[in-house]
């Protein structure tokens, strides 16, 4: 499996930032040809060769697509709902990794959500 290491590693020193109530909850899966991380078994970020996987809720997709940087995760040759890819360029520092890190929790926390309701 070839993915950017460096990039994993990173992630991982951002999930450790977390609180342990957060931190704890997260589990790292083989998946895209890549790996996921995955927030109480729902995908967060993940890591695709070069680039950063991120979902993202609904509502903030076109805003997000609009940003340098980023396209829709097309890993099927189409548009996958909800997914995005990040270039490399989009994530040159800790504060630009540690907002899409934060965008993908956000999108797993409303999936528990919609399970809980």
């Amino acid at each position: 499996m070839a993915y950017d290491e460096l990039l994993y590693k990173r992630i991982i020193a951002i999930l450790e930032i977390f609180p342990d109530s957060v931190s704890r909850h997260f589990k790292v899966k083989n998946m895209f040809g890549g790996v996921a991380f995955l927030y109480k078994g729902k995908m967060t970020v993940g890591v695709v060769k070069k680039d950063l996987m991120v979902r993202v809720v609904p509502e903030k997709m076109p805003g997000i697509l609009e940003e340098t940087y980023i396209r829709a995760m097309d890993f099927t040759s189409k548009p996958m709902k909800e997914f995005i890819f990040v270039a490399p360029g989009g994530i040159e520092n800790e504060s630009e990794l540690h907002r899409f890190v934060e965008l993908g929790l956000e999108h797993a926390r409303s999936k528990l959500n919609e399970v809980q309701n």
